[in-house]
């Protein structure tokens, strides 16, 4: 997939954007997220508030079945009080890469290890207020063990087919944002529009 136009006629300066943080406050320090508030001075000279999360980052796996289709999951989500349809996600502990925590959060939430991995890319999924990151990666080659959830963590595993995941959408049935995206990433690569770049990865230990 190319780069987006832009909407000038090619120059790529921002500076007449950008916000200079001038002090930074720490709100709240939970368990993996914090809560900040910032003072910054903006393009024109100014200044404002801005207030934000702070967030590890995380990764999203779509990973395809010998049969074509999708590893899904079906977890309760508390802020929006609903249990989505997701494809297996988990966020970054410190100093981990994304391949490697996305080879674990497969394991760990659905009891699948895969041969074949391609990063497909990032998405920003909350950009007003959090510093999210989630990257996003193609598996194949899956082959079924033992899933070993956190403790509190209630999740189903089903597959699904493409078309029922696209039914769902527009059903508004499936609505988490990552999801979607994953989607995306999915329909352009089995229409041959973009081809991801495998590697093999051992499948055991």
């Amino acid at each position: 997939m190319g780069s987006p136009a832009l909407p000038s006629d090619g120059a790529q300066d921002d500076a007449h954007l950008r916000e200079t943080c001038l002090s930074t406050e720490l709100v709240e320090q939970g368990k993996f997220l914090q809560w900040r508030r910032d003072r910054v001075q903006l393009p024109d000279g100014r200044e404002a508030v801005r207030e934000y999360v702070v967030h590890p980052g995380a990764v999203m796996i779509v990973a395809v079945l010998p049969d074509g289709r999708l590893v899904m999951e079906r977890q309760f989500r508390y802020p929006v009080g609903m249990t989505m349809i997701e494809f297996p996600a988990g966020k970054l502990d410190p100093g981990e890469g994304g391949l490697a925590c996305a080879q674990r959060e497969l394991l760990e939430e659905t009891g699948y290890r895969a041969q074949r991995w391609a990063k497909a890319g990032v998405m920003h999924p909350v950009i007003g207020y959090a510093t999210e990151f989630i990257e996003i990666w193609l598996a194949e080659g899956l082959t079924l063990e033992e899933r070993h959830l956190d403790e509190g963590e209630f999740l189903d595993v089903f597959a699904a087919s493409q078309q029922e995941l696209e039914d769902w959408m527009t059903q508004g049935r499936l609505t988490d944002a990552k999801t979607i995206v994953g989607m995306m990433w999915l329909q352009q690569w089995r229409a041959g529009a973009w081809q991801p770049d495998w590697q093999d990865v051992a499948t055991t230990g």
